[in-house]
């Protein structure tokens, strides 16, 4: 805990807590709890890379913790040779749709794309390539056209959805790449992204009869689960946050047919069909447990995701489909606080701000003010503390027991996700309000 921490990675993690959101690097540094949860989703990571399937739902309120799982699930199947797909929904992306939104939804995941090596997405082109060159020595090799022994590797893909035309798209990239044309290149890619909309359109660019629609989007992942492991990699992780949106839907026949997409991707996976491909989803308990809008709403998705009878109070069970993400104790939210204090110092223990019992102060006080949704829903207490050491920084004269006595509550603070933190200069030093 005492080696130095980049600037570039202790800005990274700062600046998006205080923002309020979740790092996309670093998460490492402040990981605290959970264990016996992500145990389970590297279980899944494994089965995954063994050519198998996962689907696991991530629940968890508002400020829970969800993302920040998720994107640690994400950066270990990474390390695990696992190309990573995700995205967030919003009213413009559904697993389900008529009007485009599914194909948008695809879209997006293929624009964030990821690899060990290309983490922040993008790594689509990388991983055709990838699989070009390994043709390319194989043919060599073999004394074969390279064509020729492209088209026998994507062979087994023909028996899925789009499989014919997923062939023939690379096949195009491939003659693209060999012959420097940049527009062939460029359309096998745009297919491949899902970025076509009419047939027309895909059969002028490339000759294939087809493109990804909104019908298509689970097939094509299917297929690309498939082709990332022709290329090398272990299988596809797809990681999709904010399925509260699903929940939102004010059309009742919109939002059970994406229900139905949810279900059929969850019976593919407990059967085995779709082959190295993992889904993870985040959602809160509102979209799964509501029997009028949530999962529950729909019998087929209730009874499979129903909680074991036998795993209640302190009781768990993680070998179902749903993850249910336990709170931190006080304890784990101490171990988190001081951890983030030391990625603040850039892990230099000598420009600590606060003492230990400085941040064991800032949390009675929190416990006293807000109640014990302070650690339940940390990602307000985390930006408040993050404002305490930032004031602290920038004025060395402050005591930071003047600063936690100035600390006020609102009188609303009912819902952790609603509390905002606001930093009042005054002559003598800056107060908090939670």
């Amino acid at each position: 805990m005492n080696a130095p921490i980049r600037p570039k990675e202790r800005d990274a993690v700062v600046q998006s807590l205080r923002a309020g959101v979740v790092p996309r690097a670093g998460q490492h540094l402040i990981q605290v709890g959970r264990i016996r949860e992500i145990e389970t989703l590297v279980s899944d990571i494994v089965r995954v890379a063994d050519g198998g399937s996962a689907f696991r739902l991530v629940i968890g309120e508002y400020g829970a913790g969800k993302t920040f799982f998720l994107n640690l699930v994400r950066a270990v199947a990474m390390e695990k040779k696992l190309v990573v797909a995700s995205a967030d929904l919003n009213p413009d992306r559904r697993l389900h749709a008529s009007g485009g939104q599914a194909r948008s939804l695809y879209a997006e995941l293929m624009r964030n794309m990821a690899t060990r090596t290309k983490p922040e997405g993008g790594a689509l082109n990388g991983i055709v390539e990838k699989f070009i060159a390994t043709a390319k020595a194989e043919a060599k090799e073999a004394g074969q056209p390279t064509e020729t022994l492209i088209r026998r590797k994507l062979e087994h893909l023909t028996e899925l959805v789009n499989g014919y035309d997923f062939a023939d798209v690379i096949a195009a990239y491939y003659r693209g790449f060999e012959e420097g044309n940049e527009q062939l290149k460029s359309d096998a890619v745009r297919w491949l992204r899902g970025e076509f909309t009419t047939k027309t359109d895909a059969k002028t660019a490339l000759g294939v009869r087809t493109y990804v629609d909104d019908a298509a989007v689970y097939d094509q992942l299917k297929l690309m689960a498939r082709f990332v492991r022709l290329a090398g990699f272990s299988g596809l992780l797809v990681s999709l946050d904010e399925l509260v949106n699903l929940y939102k839907l004010a059309n009742a026949q919109a939002r059970n047919s994406n229900y139905e997409q949810i279900l059929r991707i969850l019976n593919d996976s407990l059967q085995g069909t779709a082959v190295g491909l993992g889904f993870i989803l985040g959602g809160t308990p509102e979209f799964l447990l509501d029997t009028r809008r949530g999962l529950y709403s729909y019998p087929a998705l209730q009874s499979r995701l129903a909680q074991n009878t036998f795993a209640s109070s302190k009781l768990v069970d993680l070998s179902g489909p749903t993850v249910r993400l336990s709170s931190l104790t006080p304890e784990d939210f101490y171990v988190l606080l001081q951890k983030l204090r030391h990625v603040y110092a850039g892990g230099d223990v000598a420009k600590y701000l606060l003492p230990d019992h400085g941040v064991a102060s800032f949390m009675e006080h929190c416990s006293r003010r807000i109640g014990e949704t302070y650690f339940r829903t940390p990602r307000t207490t985390i930006t408040s503390f993050i404002n305490l050491l930032a004031v602290l920084e920038q004025n060395p004269g402050i005591e930071w027991q003047t600063l936690l006595g100035g600390l006020e509550v609102a009188a609303d603070t009912g819902a952790a996700g609603d509390m905002t933190v606001e930093v009042e200069e005054s002559d003598e030093f800056a107060s908090f309000k939670l």
